[in-house]
């Protein structure tokens, strides 16, 4: 066949396939709707695991996903903290320890109290250093200073890993099932579920001192560097529920494997609730969603419509 008739061959196909008819387009089936909403439930929330406890009895009342272990960030220094105070309660001169921070100290990432290698503060202070803007750096101090107090776990012998160790210990006494510390900060993906922590938090709050530093929305104080200078830091809260009435702590926590999360007090009249939310999609989430789920329980536990 000659060039121009194979040519010609072509376009009569070309053709004839344009001014075929089009073959349907078989469309996949919509799937299924979900059931209707459920008016009397709990809201809808973002959080992939929540709970609700009552705050004096420490029972808890309502959950999602409860038991789940998730990774939990900076809550958990809310441990940290408590193996500290637990130490200042048995001793008070805990609190007035001068604590010195070292290098591995100054450059822990992330959330930070903004001390230099060198510079010493008492534990009593460092204590809002840690819980206020939620500081890595105070936490690997703590770790650090105290950490020799404690036994190890057969892994480690250094500071840090005793005082990881007695986290997970003390997580063990509190029947935290679901819980494993791998450091005091929260940047390892430490896991716990929303229960455990709810767990935790109750035991915490029966400490006034831990109850009062997780309230306070801002504090200052003076540190002293190697050379005997004195300069002076001022901590804000990242809890933002801390700005409205009745709210009272506990802790906030974000990093990438746990999305946003919040373990919180709050109080309507005569009734405490403890809140804990986790893997939130966003700050402002975090906050959304434990509120909503106060309102809600404070319904549900009878104070209706004065619930706005």
């Amino acid at each position: 066949m000659h060039r121009r008739s194979r040519s010609f061959a072509f376009v009569i196909l070309a053709l004839s396939a344009a001014l075929a008819p089009a073959r349907p387009v078989q469309e996949k089936p919509l799937p299924a709707k979900a059931p209707a909403e459920n008016i009397d439930g709990p809201p809808v929330v973002s959080a992939k695991a929540w709970a609700v406890a009552d705050g004096k009895t420490g029972k808890v009342l309502w959950g999602s996903k409860e038991h789940e272990p998730l990774a939990i960030a900076s809550t958990t220094k809310i441990m940290t903290a408590y193996i500290v105070l637990r130490l200042a309660a048995e001793d008070a001169k805990v609190l007035d320890e001068v604590v010195t921070f070292s290098e591995a100290a100054d450059k822990t990432p992330g959330s930070s109290s903004d001390l230099k290698a060198g510079e010493k503060v008492p534990v009593r202070d460092l204590l809002y250093g840690l819980l206020l803007p939620s500081g890595n750096d105070a936490a690997t101090a703590f770790a650090e200073h105290f950490g020799k107090r404690f036994k190890g776990d057969g892994k480690a012998d250094d500071a840090v890993a005793r005082f990881v160790a007695e986290m997970n210990r003390t997580a063990q006494a509190l029947k935290m099932g679901d819980t494993k510390y791998l450091d005091p900060h929260g940047l390892s993906k430490n896991v716990a579920s929303a229960r455990d922590l709810l767990a935790l938090t109750f035991a915490a709050l029966k400490n006034p001192t831990f109850a009062k530093y997780v309230r306070t929305r801002r504090h200052t104080c003076e540190v002293i560097d190697a050379d005997g200078k004195k300069r002076e830091v001022t901590w804000g809260n990242t809890n933002k529920l801390l700005d409205i009435e009745g709210y009272e702590g506990v802790k906030t926590g974000t990093t990438t494997a746990a999305g946003s999360c919040l373990v919180s007090s709050g109080r309507y009249e005569s009734d405490h609730l403890l809140v804990v939310v986790l893997g939130c999609t966003s700050n402002d989430s975090r906050y959304a969603d434990a509120r909503n789920l106060y309102r809600w329980a404070w319904r549900e536990r009878g104070h209706g419509s004065k619930v706005k």
